[in-house]
C-alpha cells in the first residue's frame, strides 16, 4: 500500500509539474506575441511620425512659400517606387536646452538610394519643417553614410538642400559634421559625380558643401547662397542689401558664377535635374551613357555654310553651331548666363554623350577673359575626369585687353583653362570656325595641346593676331599700310598657314561637320592615353 501511495504521489507530482510547465508556456508565448505586437506598433507610429516631418502647419508653411517638402521632392526626382530609405528611425542625441523633449524620427534629412530612369542614384533632402533643416551630429551621420555607399557602389550623389545651417544646440559637434561631409566631397571628386541643387536657404558653412560639388543649381526666388546673411553685412560694413541681392538664384548664375543654372520652382528644378543627369556616367570607370539615336549621324548641315558672316568683324551665335551639329538639337547648356563669351555644355553626337566648349563672338566678339577662362576650365575638367570626350569650336580674337583684366590675374586664370585642356586625356576634336588668333589659339585645345583631331573651316584664320594690328607692327611707319595689310590678310586670313605645317588635321565644308566628328568619335573610341605619374598636379589656382 505504501509503495502504492509513493507511485502515485510521484505520478500526481510529475502530472503537475507537466500542467504548471504548459500553463508558463502559455503565458511566454502569450507575452511574447504581445510584445511582438507592441514593437510593430511602435515601429508603425515612429514611421508615421517621421513621414510626418514637422507636422501638417510646417508643411502647409512649406507650401505656401511654393516649395515641396523633402519626401515630395524625392519622389519627384526618382523613378515611382525605386526610392529606398536609410535610417528613418535616427535621431539627434543632444540634452542641452530641453532637446531631448524635441525629437523627430529621421531628424531633419531624408536620405537613401534610388533610380533615375532606371539608373542607380543617392540622395540627400534636408527637410526644412524639421528644426529648420539644420544640421546635427545624426543629420551629417545620415549624409555621410550614403556618400560613403555611393563611393561603394560607382554612383552620383545628389543633394537637395533646404536647410538654415548648423544647429546651434549641438555647438561644435555640428560643425564637425559640416567637416566630416566637407572630406566625403573632396574624396568622391572626380571619382562619382556630385550635384547639389539649393532649394531654400543655404548659409554660413553649409555653403562650401555645394561648393565642392560638381555642378550647383539654384531654383529662382527661393534660394539662397551666402556665407553671411543681410543682417551681418549691414553691421559689419553698413551695407543695405537684400537676401536676394546678396545671394539670389540671378547673383549666382550672372555675377559670381557660384552656381550653374537656375530654374523657375522646385518642379521644374527636379524635372531638369533628371534631364541632366542622362548625360552624365554613374562614376569615373564607367562610359558615358548612350541612347538610341533617330537623327542621322552623316546628316549634312548645309546652314552651316552660311552661319559664319562674311565680314570678318560681324557677330554671330556659336549656339547655331553647336545645335546644328548636335543629335536632334538637344543641348544642355552650363552656366548660361555667365561669361556669355565662352560656351559649355552637355550633347550628344550619334546617341554619345559629349562636352561642348565654344568661343561666342556674340560676346565681346569671343574674347577670352577672366571668368570664360575659369568656367572653361572647370567644365573641361569634369569632362576629362568622368571619360566625357571634349568638343570644341574656335572663333577667338586673342585674351581680353585691359587693366581691370590685367590686375585682376587673367595670366593665371587664363592658364587654368590651358591646363585643364592640356592635362585631358579623353578624345579631343577641335573646329576652327573663325578666328583663332595669338595665345588663345594655343589654349583652345590645338593640336600642340594633344588634339587629335583639329579641323577648320574655309572662314578660319589661324595667325598671331588680326591683320590691321599686325601691318601696324610690322610696318610701322611705312607707307602704303593699306596694301601691306591685304597682303597679310592674302597670306595669313585664311587656313592655309596652319594647314600647311599640319596644324590642322583638314580643311572640311561646314555642311559636312557633323557627319566627321561622328565618325571621329567613333575611331577614338579606343584612345587610350595616359598622363605621368603624379600625386597631382599643381594648376595656378
Amino acid at each position: 500500500m505504501a509503495a502504492f501511495c509513493r507511485v502515485s504521489e510521484g505520478l500526481i507530482t510529475k502530472a503537475l509539474k507537466h500542467r504548471i510547465c504548459c500553463n508558463s508556456t502559455i503565458v511566454k508565448r502569450w507575452c511574447t506575441a504581445a510584445h511582438t505586437l507592441n514593437v510593430r506598433k511602435r515601429i508603425d507610429d515612429k514611421r508615421d511620425q517621421a513621414y510626418a516631418s514637422g507636422g501638417q502647419l510646417r508643411i502647409d508653411k512649406q507650401h505656401k512659400k511654393g516649395k515641396l517638402t523633402a519626401r515630395e521632392r524625392i519622389n519627384l526626382l526618382l523613378d515611382a517606387g525605386s526610392f529606398t530609405e536609410y535610417d528613418m528611425f535616427m535621431e539627434h542625441d543632444c540634452t542641452d536646452f530641453d532637446m531631448e523633449n524635441k525629437k523627430y524620427p529621421g531628424d531633419s534629412v531624408v536620405t537613401g538610394h534610388g533610380r533615375i530612369n532606371g539608373r542607380v542614384a543617392y540622395v540627400f533632402s534636408q527637410d526644412f519643417t524639421v528644426f529648420g533643416g539644420s544640421l546635427s551630429g545624426a543629420h551629417a551621420k545620415k549624409i555621410c553614410k550614403v556618400m560613403d555607399q555611393a563611393m561603394l557602389v560607382g554612383a552620383p550623389v545628389i543633394g537637395l538642400n533646404d536647410s538654415g545651417g548648423a544647429r546651434i544646440q549641438e555647438g561644435v559637434e555640428s560643425l564637425a559634421g559640416y567637416a566630416d561631409i566637407f572630406q566625403r566631397n573632396v574624396m568622391s571628386s572626380g571619382v562619382i559625380p556630385q550635384i547639389s541643387v539649393i532649394m531654400g536657404p543655404c548659409a554660413g558653412g553649409a555653403v562650401y558643401s555645394p561648393a565642392l560639388t560638381d555642378f550647383t543649381f539654384m531654383v529662382k526666388d527661393t534660394s539662397y547662397l551666402f556665407i553671411t546673411g543681410p543682417d551681418v553685412v549691414k553691421s559689419v560694413t553698413g551695407e543695405d542689401v537684400t537676401q536676394e541681392e546678396l545671394g539670389g538664384a540671378k547673383t549666382h548664375t550672372a555675377v559670381s558664377g557660384v552656381a550653374h543654372g537656375a530654374f523657375e520652382n522646385d518642379i521644374d528644378a527636379l524635372l531638369k535635374l533628371r534631364d541632366f543627369f542622362n548625360f552624365l556616367p554613374l562614376s569615373n570607370k564607367d562610359p558615358p551613357p548612350v541612347r538610341e539615336c533617330d537623327d542621322p549621324w552623316d546628316r549634312d548641315v548645309p546652314g552651316l555654310d552660311t552661319v559664319v558672316p562674311l565680314e570678318t568683324m560681324a557677330a554671330y551665335d556659336i549656339r547655331d553651331v553647336i545645335l546644328g551639329v548636335v543629335d536632334e538639337r538637344d543641348f544642355f547648356e552650363i552656366m548660361s548666363n555667365y561669361a556669355k563669351n565662352i560656351v559649355v555644355g552637355f550633347a550628344r553626337m550619334n546617341g554619345k554623350t559629349v562636352g561642348i566648349v565654344g568661343n561666342n563672338p556674340k560676346v565681346a566678339a569671343g574674347c577670352l577673359d577672366i571668368n570664360s577662362s575659369v568656367k572653361g576650365a572647370r567644365f573641361v575638367r569634369f569632362c576629362d575626369s568622368f571619360n566625357i570626350p571634349i568638343l570644341t569650336f574656335v572663333d577667338v580674337p586673342g585674351f581680353l585687353p585691359g587693366t581691370f583684366q590685367e590686375y585682376g590675374g587673367i595670366i593665371r586664370h587664363g592658364a587654368k583653362l590651358l591646363y585643364a585642356f592640356a592635362e585631358a586625356t579623353v578624345p579631343k576634336i577641335t573646329v576652327i570656325t573663325r578666328k583663332a588668333y595669338g595665345g588663345a589659339y594655343d589654349v583652345m585645345s590645338s593640336k600642340h595641346l594633344r588634339g587629335d583631331t583639329n579641323y577648320a573651316w574655309p572662314t578660319a584664320e589661324v595667325a598671331v593676331m588680326g591683320a590691321k594690328g599686325a601691318v601696324q607692327i610690322i610696318f610701322r611707319g611705312k607707307n602704303n599700310q593699306k596694301e601691306s595689310e591685304q597682303e597679310y590678310i592674302e597670306k595669313f586670313a585664311n587656313p592655309f598657314p596652319a594647314a600647311v605645317k599640319g596644324f590642322v588635321d583638314d580643311i572640311i565644308e561646314p555642311r559636312t561637320t557633323r557627319k566627321r566628328i561622328c565618325q571621329d568619335l567613333d575611331l577614338l573610341e579606343s584612345k587610350r592615353l595616359r598622363n605621368p605619374w603624379k600625386k597631382h598636379g599643381n594648376i595656378p589656382l
